[in-house]
């Protein structure tokens, strides 16, 4: 039996690239010495900050 998890993950998403784009997805993750999906988890992450910043607040004015 499989070890109990505190946030398993059971949604699985595929994507195509480009042999360039593997290329460069190689290098990170020999860089890194991370997997692939911890890149592409960590790209997600950065992406919503970028995008939560570049968005308007909801900060109202005093």
């Amino acid at each position: 039996m499989g070890r109990m998890r505190e946030n398993p993950r059971y949604n699985v998403i595929s994507m195509r690239i480009s042999d360039e784009e593997r290329d460069r997805l190689q290098a990170i993750m020999e860089a890194t010495h991370k997997s692939v999906s911890d890149i592409m988890r960590e790209a997600m992450e950065l992406f919503s900050v970028q995008l939560e910043q570049s968005q308007p607040g909801d900060q109202k004015a005093a």
